[in-house]
């Protein structure tokens, strides 16, 4: 399997981490559909899309793998 852009996953999880749209980039899409599920019902609410924000910020420092295990490629 070809390896995920590190950069790409990264602007992804800024821009639009809130959503879980880096979270389907990478193949985990559990985390991608809680994310979904926490951000878009509680757009009302100010509280879950923050707590969504922050769950993507530290997956954007912490993840180095796809789901598969494939480490991304830094270019």
């Amino acid at each position: 399997m070809e390896p995920k852009n590190r950069l790409t996953y990264i602007l992804l999880g800024v821009f639009f981490g809130g959503f879980g749209i880096h979270n389907f980039y990478s193949g985990h899409n559990g985390s991608g559909i809680a994310k979904l599920l926490l951000t878009l019902p509680g757009a009302l609410l100010i509280i879950p899309p923050i707590i969504s924000g922050i769950w993507a910020l530290i997956e954007v420092c912490t993840v180095t793998a796809d789901a598969n295990g494939v480490k991304f490629k830094f270019e």
